[in-house]
């Protein structure tokens, strides 16, 4: 755990880890667990502290393509033999947009927005093999200590792109089942009933006219289905990373400034990641993704709030 604390923040002190003190952080390889994802952290719902809620995987989509690169899952030219593209952080963006090595991480900067203090660190992410060349911007305000903005901007060497998706990979472990949209709710027992194996199912998607809106913005969020997460029977084989502990939690998505064509698309799993484990209680949600046509700077706000009361479908 990084030791370098000042006032509302945690900034990077030779660990590549940064956000609220006492909220919701970010941190990357070679902090524990794959390359090619941000780590999200939140040790407010009573985790050790390297518990992670959430992964947040870069997908870039090149002009003209279905086909999207995959941070997690593309082997490393930077890192020959290493599987997921190299992430390095940077103080400034031109920093993020040249490959760097992972050794000394940027500390964030800290500075006022529209009277809030913030805290601002660029993550560079290694060339993908399409030909996309990004870097990503996360930054946290003082007034929100459970949420994170997450931006993706293009580098100028990178080829023009139709969509570059931000997704959250692992909504297995809070066994999300209950997709609030604008005047229903969804689970994957609705989308796809009966689904088994150890595959992904296919895509929900939602347009925009389907999300809950606040004002301008477009809000989706997702949670638990359980009132004792802690109390399910887990199959034998089933990794201890994978049990649940600490906290009910929501989990939202904000777009404050949403693209007519923005789509919320989720996918779910029977089967555990990688493995052949039943998720205890039957399919959950896995992967949750903004998309819209690429735009630079387009960003989205993801906040993890602690839940008191029972979190059921409606």
């Amino acid at each position: 755990m990084p030791s370098s604390t000042e006032g509302t923040w945690l900034r990077a002190d030779g660990v590549p880890r940064w956000g609220h003190r006492d909220g919701i952080q970010i941190g990357i390889a070679p902090l524990p667990g794959p390359r090619g994802l941000l780590r999200v952290y939140t040790p407010y719902l009573d985790h050790p502290p390297e518990r992670l809620v959430n992964f947040i995987a870069v997908e870039p989509i090149p002009e003209g393509q279905t086909g999207r690169g995959f941070s997690e899952l593309e082997p490393s030219m930077l890192d020959p033999g290493e599987p997921g593209k190299r992430f390095w952080s940077a103080d400034d963006p031109l920093a993020a947009g040249e490959p760097a090595a992972t050794d000394h991480p940027a500390r964030g900067v800290v500075a006022e927005i529209d009277g809030i203090e913030t805290l601002t660190v660029w993550i560079g992410v290694e060339r993908f093999d399409n030909g996309a060349d990004v870097h990503v911007r996360i930054r946290f305000f003082a007034d929100r200590p459970h949420e994170v903005e997450v931006a993706g901007f293009v580098n100028a060497s990178s080829t023009p792109l139709e969509h570059l998706v931000l997704t959250a990979t692992m909504g297995n472990w809070a066994r999300l089942r209950v997709l609030r949209l604008a005047d229903r709710t969804v689970t994957p027992a609705d989308l796809w009933p009966g689904f088994c194996g150890t595959g992904f199912t296919e895509h929900g998607r939602f347009g925009l006219a389907e999300l809950r809106r606040d004002g301008q913005a477009a809000i989706v969020e997702a949670v638990g289905d359980e009132m004792d997460p802690w109390s399910v029977e887990y199959s034998h084989d089933t990794a201890d990373h994978w049990r649940f502990l600490g906290r009910r939690s929501l989990q939202r998505w904000r777009v404050d400034d949403p693209h007519p064509a923005l789509e919320c698309r989720v996918n779910a799993r029977w089967s555990y990641w990688a493995s052949a484990s039943p998720i205890p209680g039957g399919p959950a949600f896995e992967n949750f993704e903004i998309v819209e046509p690429f735009r630079q700077g387009a960003a989205f706000r993801f906040l993890v709030e602690p839940l008191t009361a029972p979190a059921r479908p409606d």
